[in-house]
């Protein structure tokens, strides 16, 4: 066969492949987009309930906020693991329906608290309700996803968390001003009601609607569900032939406690913008009511979304990890910078657009790592584990930055905190030999 005829072939069998993967993605990506963004919402519907929480429950404090912010991660940390390793011997569709259902039934119930107690309480539960979903869904996604592709799958599924902010939190904002006192309710106490009755329906749905393995999927053809099976076992004989480790040579392999520190500083600016970001803009614009804060907050989500997608598919076409994971940690280290620094409001607003965009930027490509190093139970509970130490980050960021406000009160030396903490992520994420990624070969 001639050169310009292989040439040819080579090309319509690269379509057929990607029609493939497109298909995929279109099945599941949105969904599980949609399950992130109720995820998010009621994780961090607090940012937004605290404008009104702290007030009018007398008992409840800034540092009992931030207190209750960070208790989440109790349950969160604890339950990762166990969670994951339930979700693979039961599959993803039940487990994650079940996890759905009972963070929506907690969330809802955050409407009763009274005080410190009852808030710290309520979100361990919340934590132990939504700690199996993230690592679940990392795991799920490379159950389907080549090695190849799958940095621009996640960036599309962390979209979510950005949707969510720039729909929660105006939702919030509405909420909790125009519908306080409505049937004798709090405007805080909607949001939580309201908010956390979508994932108790979603959770049958996704009883229906989802699928644990390309080899139960109808919805592709024979040929179809033959080639996505190759790819993904050749992905999985490229880590058996390599590094792949069992899961008690994780816990002592050198390479995961370093993706655990890197995941950690990821984590810190994550959660210091997630349950500080009406505070912090607050403190910029303190004539504003609730909701123009929820609509605010929304601008830096939409130009982070952009960014991390556009992050995410230009490592997935390059293969190259390490320098776009590094870089967005220097850029959201000095958006960081840039908020105990900026001369007026609206600076501070760019600066936070910048922050959200370095920090979100490092999740899509981080989330490739792991499945490269580990395969089978030991990705399950991997996966789960780097998510858990890591989050110990998010801990940390909910406390300290709480403590600083409290001690100055102002947020200029937790901005330095966070801005620090992913300045160091960057150099240690230069510090991890990452290879290229192989490219996908042709289906036939």
């Amino acid at each position: 066969m001639s050169e310009s005829a292989n040439s040819m072939e080579a090309a319509c069998s690269e379509r057929s492949g990607d029609a493939i993967l497109r298909k995929v993605w279109l099945r599941l990506i949105p969904y599980l987009l949609l399950l992130f963004v109720v995820n998010i919402i009621d994780r961090g519907n607090i940012a937004i309930a605290r404008l009104q929480m702290v007030d009018e429950l007398q008992i409840l404090s800034k540092r009992d906020y931030a207190l209750g912010a960070g208790s989440f991660f109790i349950g969160y940390l604890l339950f990762q693991i166990p969670s994951n390793l339930v979700l693979l011997r039961v599959g993803a569709r039940r487990w994650i329906a079940f996890l759905l259902v009972s963070w929506g039934l907690v969330s809802t119930g955050m409407m009763w608290v009274t005080g410190a107690w009852s808030f710290c309480g309520m979100r361990v539960l919340l934590g132990i309700a939504e700690a199996g979903f993230f690592p679940g869904i990392i795991l799920y996604i490379s159950h389907w996803f080549p090695a190849r592709a799958r940095a621009n799958a996640v960036a599309m599924f962390m979209t979510g968390a950005l949707i969510a902010s720039f729909v929660g939190n105006p939702l919030s904002g509405a909420i909790l001003q125009y519908m306080d006192q409505v049937a004798g309710l709090a405007g805080w106490q909607w949001i939580f009601l309201l908010e956390g009755s979508p994932a108790v329906i979603l959770g049958f749905v996704t009883l229906r609607f989802l699928t644990d393995r390309p080899e139960q999927a109808h919805w592709l053809t024979p040929a179809e569900r033959a080639w996505l099976a190759q790819h993904l076992e050749n992905d999985n004989r490229n880590v058996d032939a390599g590094q792949s480790l069992t899961l008690g040579a994780a816990l002592a392999n050198p390479r995961v406690w370093l993706l655990i520190a890197i995941y950690f500083t990821a984590a810190v600016g994550d959660n210091a913008y997630g349950y500080y970001i009406g505070a912090f803009l607050k403190s910029q614009f303190p004539g504003w009511t609730a909701s123009q804060i929820g609509f605010l907050a929304a601008g830096p989500s939409v130009v982070a979304m952009i960014g991390m997608n556009l992050i995410g598919r230009h490592s997935d076409r390059t293969g190259e990890r390490r320098w776009h994971l590094a870089g967005s940690a220097f850029v959201a280290s000095l958006g960081w910078a840039g908020l105990a620094l900026a001369p007026s409001p609206w600076l501070f607003v760019v600066a936070l657009t910048v922050a959200s965009i370095g920090v979100k930027g490092m999740l899509p490509t981080f989330w490739t790592l792991p499945a490269s190093l580990l395969s089978g139970p030991a990705a399950a509970g991997g996966i789960a584990l780097i998510n858990a130490l890591g989050n110990l980050g998010g801990m940390s960021a909910a406390i300290i930055v709480g403590e600083l406000e409290s001690a100055y009160d102002s947020f200029t030396y937790g901005y330095l905190f966070v801005a620090g903490t992913l300045f160091i992520g960057g150099l240690l994420t230069l510090s991890v030999r990452i290879g290229r990624q192989p490219q996908l070969s042709s289906p036939h």
